[in-house]
């Protein structure tokens, strides 16, 4: 079932009037409460963790397939709950308007509900490369890969994605709990997620290539230099390509649950990292919204 041109500018333009369909449930929120169904069937099962995390990422990514496939007079619907444009935006917003008004706090809260760094001790600047990172990766994440992937396979690719990509925001941790059993998860999230943000680090460098003010070279030069520097394979590409065209630089000391962790960084410093530059973010995030639908509408 491949997508019609008018189901992806339709649910495109619905993402982008109406943002969030909150007057019913989402149905990523749906597959996170399926997947903690099967989380807890498979772990009581007999299998090896490793296999049972196989057999939960089948039945949950295979449920969001499912429900897709049998309901194709809702393609249109689909699009828009499953992109996440707006929402980012708006989302990012709530963190830049109090900055802008001088509400430090106020930012540390907002900025909090998107992140999963420890934000209470943050500066202005720590709560804006929060955010800035945040954009930067779910441009892909967010954006770019779920309508890839519904160029290539229709709504129910795209649903499968999406399916993917929650099972690794809940299962994909290295640690004792879940290195086993989130194995498959995060495996497979690298995987649907590897080319779409090598191809969102190249809408960047176009934009930055159209747009005044940014800079292309300083953008493909960072991504190349930079990328491969972060623990995922595939986060650094979007990041490094928007530090690089906006001038700032990404990366450095950030918090979990008190716990330090050092990312290395990503871009130079030629601006500082101030709230102002979220202007050119978004530029970036609509900007390579733009050149992907409008080449998968002409294709």
């Amino acid at each position: 079932m491949m997508v019609t041109r008018e189901q992806l500018a339709f649910g495109v333009l619905a993402d982008l009037s109406f943002g969030d369909p909150r007057w019913m449930p989402h149905p990523v929120v749906g597959v996170g409460k399926w997947a903690g169904l099967m989380e807890r069937v498979w772990r009581g099962s007999q299998l090896p963790p490793r296999a049972a995390g196989v057999a939960a990422w089948i039945c949950v990514v295979g449920m969001a397939v499912a429900v897709v496939a049998l309901t194709p007079w809702l393609s249109i619907y689909w699009v828009y709950a499953f992109l996440a444009v707006r929402s980012l935006d708006e989302h990012a917003l709530a963190v830049i308007g109090p900055l802008r008004r001088g509400d430090l706090a106020g930012a540390r809260l907002a900025v909090g509900m998107i992140v999963g760094r420890d934000t209470a001790d943050l500066d202005e600047a720590g709560v804006t490369r929060a955010v800035m990172e945040t954009v930067a990766e779910n441009l892909s994440d967010g954006v770019i890969a779920p309508l890839f992937w519904l160029v290539v396979a229709g709504p129910v690719g795209m649903a499968a994605y999406k399916a993917v990509n929650t099972l690794d925001s809940m299962w994909g941790y290295r640690n004792a709990k879940y290195g086993d059993f989130g194995w498959c998860a995060a495996r497979m999230d690298d995987f649907a997620n590897w080319f779409p943000a090598r191809l969102t680090a190249g809408l960047i460098w176009l934009v930055a290539l159209a747009w005044p003010g940014m800079s292309f070279l300083r953008s493909l030069k960072t991504t190349w230099r930079d990328a491969d520097r972060q623990p995922s394979p595939n986060s650094g590409w979007p990041e490094a390509a928007a530090a690089g065209a906006l001038g700032v630089r990404f990366g450095g000391v950030n918090r979990y649950r008190g716990v330090e962790t050092v990312k290395e960084f990503l871009g130079e410093a030629v601006r500082p990292l101030t709230w102002q530059v979220y202007g050119g973010m978004r530029v970036l995030l609509y900007g390579a919204l733009a050149i992907f639908v409008g080449v998968a509408l002409v294709w």
